[in-house]
């Protein structure tokens, strides 16, 4: 059966930040995911964690100035050394957390930047990215996002992730392969997700249009988590949704698929 990880950046946001590792494992979820951890302290999330026993699934690696709308600064070619700096910090959240996976968001690309300076810029930052976390023993993965909701996003379709990977050429390296972006940008998931299990480190959801929870859109969900069941998926499945009401109103779907 699939393993759901409740995305705290998108649900239970009637919490504070710290209440939602609580509110999270009361809805009957075991692990969790993030945007960022960066804003706290380690200890203080993982006393979180080990109170209410939940594993920390992934979060991403710093991606410059969200708040002034930077989704990303590994396809920038002025920022190598702040994402360098990134990966040491993330690095170390993800020690203290137990986390064994982090996201790296490309970015979306600078203007007055090519598109091959930022392919070869995103290439020599996750190849620098996946031996360092190699070393701590965390799988780096990267996500294509769509234009529609990230214009400009530099890594937005599968088949241009894997290419990108080739070239990085690391072992350490897999695809977050994002159901909802998906659909919007080529598709095809069911086959898309048989076709490339094997580089797929983590799945997240939601549904479109809307971006709510399953069961609210056009995507078929109990056929894609038994899907995956029948593939023999193991890895986790993220949550990140905005909910089409409250968190636990829309939550229906989460004891069905169990």
């Amino acid at each position: 059966m699939p393993k759901f990880a409740a995305n705290l950046s998108m649900l239970f946001t009637e919490e504070d930040f710290l209440d939602r590792f609580q509110a999270a494992a009361a809805a009957g979820f075991s692990g969790v995911e993030y945007l960022f951890p960066y804003d706290y302290a380690a200890v203080d999330i993982k006393k979180r964690l080990d109170a209410h026993g939940l594993t920390q699934v992934l979060h991403n690696l710093p991606a410059g100035d969200w708040a002034a709308g930077e989704r990303g600064i590994a396809c920038h070619p002025d920022r190598v050394e702040e994402f360098r700096e990134g990966v040491e910090k993330a690095i170390d959240y993800a020690t203290v957390l137990g986390c064994k996976q982090l996201n790296c968001l490309s970015g979306i690309k600078p203007q007055g930047v090519s598109e091959e300076q930022a392919r070869q810029t995103l290439v020599g930052n996750l190849r620098y990215a996946a031996e360092k976390l190699k070393a701590a023993g965390i799988l780096l993965l990267a996500e294509p996002i769509n234009t529609l909701d990230i214009p400009g996003f530099f890594l937005n379709r599968t088949e241009q992730a894997l290419a990108l990977f080739d070239e990085v050429g690391s072992d350490n390296l897999q695809l977050q392969y994002d159901i909802y972006h998906m659909q919007i940008m080529e598709g095809d998931l069911a086959r898309t997700m048989e076709t490339h299990l094997a580089r797929i480190g983590h799945v997240q959801l939601a549904d479109n249009p809307g971006r709510h929870e399953p069961g609210t859109g056009e995507i078929n969900y109990p056929f894609l988590f038994a899907h995956l069941d029948r593939l023999g998926y193991q890895g986790w499945i993220g949550c990140e949704y905005k909910p089409a009401a409250t968190t636990l109103e829309g939550l229906g779907w989460l004891d069905s698929a169990q």
